[in-house]
């Protein structure tokens, strides 16, 4: 973790708010991964939804990662940051025949979740390019609502028991299946959720017998504040794998596992930074007001989400009870009754476990500027991304008045 003498000198140097990467963590991150699924044969495709800076996906392919993307535009990036088009995984969700179309001619592997898409799919290409299918398993996992992926209302996957319909399709269009897929949610801890997973998709595998890869989502949870359960993915890695011997002496195939973590490989290794702009103290709280607002993180109001809050301008100062709150001229609140240590007007307020889904989500409202993108590492400071500024926000439009 980074202390308050480095993250403050990055703060003067570039100024706030700031987005951090420290290099480093995520590193630490895609090892554990690897050293905890070693027992199977098993890949790992990074959501770059989570961070797509191209210095991120570059990280992300020098370590041995692939890419799992779900846009068009994704694909594009992961191939500018030096992937193989077989080194990507493309994923989308309710786009048009033409975008999956698009994907293949740019010869990555192709993720279906809808029967439309795939009978269009197999009556264009056939046995000629191979395709994954995406399934909704109606099991439940996810820490929030919007981030549950697997459940019966899901817009996400095709659904078990449209699994007939399937077959229809694959055998009428002669479609060369070459692994199936689900996803359930993010910021999944119980292992009965991943493992019940499992099962599922080995029980499909009787009916495609070509398939040779299953792709389990990922979901892996972190921590985002003391006392909360992370997925023990040590724990997960010895489950699936024997599973997976189980599954080879009973029906001597061999199957390749995928894993598509995103949130579990950068947001920790994510630091916003800000600086309160004022102490507003009123009848019901003390407010801190900062520079920022939802525009640059929306994850508190959107998620509910929790993200510790560090003082780095007075860590050892009198703890005190304040609610964070941005500069937006809307309901904008980081966080409600907040114990913290003292905060004076100027001090630099750290959020962690920024790393995903903070400047990925971030916008221009209220005419406010998107901040800078900072990489850490080995004691060095880089910036990845400027500052916006004003141009940036008439950048594309046309004045006809």
């Amino acid at each position: 973790m980074l202390n308050e003498r480095e993250l403050i000198s990055m703060v003067e140097q570039f100024g706030s708010p700031l987005y951090i990467y420290h290099q480093e963590k995520v590193e630490s991150q895609f090892n554990k991964l690897k050293n905890a699924f070693k027992g199977t044969n098993t890949k790992f495709f990074y959501a770059c939804k989570a961070l797509s800076n191209i210095n991120v996906l570059k990280i992300i392919r020098q370590l041995g990662g692939g890419l799992d993307a779900v846009s068009f535009n994704e694909i594009q990036l992961g191939l500018k940051a030096g992937f193989s088009p077989q080194q990507i995984l493309f994923t989308p969700n309710c786009v048009s025949f033409e975008e999956i179309q698009q994907a293949v001619e740019l010869g990555v592997h192709i993720n279906i979740d809808n029967i439309s898409i795939l009978e269009q799919f197999g009556n264009t290409y056939g046995d000629t390019y191979p395709v994954m299918i995406r399934f909704n398993p109606h099991i439940m996992g996810g820490g929030n609502y919007n981030i549950s992926t697997g459940h019966i209302d899901s817009k996400f996957g095709i659904s078990i028991h449209q699994l007939r319909h399937i077959l229809r399709i694959v055998k009428t269009t002669n479609l060369n299946v070459e692994g199936l897929h689900m996803h359930t949610g993010s910021e999944i801890k119980d292992m009965e959720v991943f493992t019940e997973g499992m099962d599922v998709m080995l029980s499909l595998l009787t009916h495609f017998e070509n398939v040779k890869v299953l792709d389990l989502g990922s979901g892996f949870k972190v921590k985002y504040k003391d006392g909360e359960k992370e997925t023990d993915v040590a724990l997960l890695g010895e489950k699936l794998a024997e599973k997976i011997k189980e599954y080879k002496a009973e029906t001597n195939r061999d199957l390749e596992i995928w894993f598509e973590p995103g949130k579990y490989l950068v947001s920790e290794a994510g630091y916003f930074v800000v600086q309160a702009n004022v102490v507003k103290p009123t009848p019901a709280t003390v407010f801190v007001g900062v520079n920022s607002g939802f525009n640059h993180l929306i994850r508190p109001m959107f998620y509910q989400s929790h993200h510790e809050i560090l003082n780095v301008s007075n860590p050892s100062g009198t703890e005190r009870i304040y609610t964070v709150v941005g500069n937006l001229c809307e309901t904008d609140t980081f966080c409600w009754d907040r114990v913290l240590p003292e905060v004076r007007e100027g001090d630099f307020l750290v959020f962690l476990n920024a790393g995903a889904y903070g400047f990925e989500m971030s916008m221009q409202f209220n005419s406010r500027l998107r901040p800078a993108e900072i990489l850490y590492t080995k004691n060095e400071a880089k910036i990845i991304r400027e500052r916006e500024c004003f141009d940036d926000l008439q950048r594309n439009v046309i004045e006809v008045i």
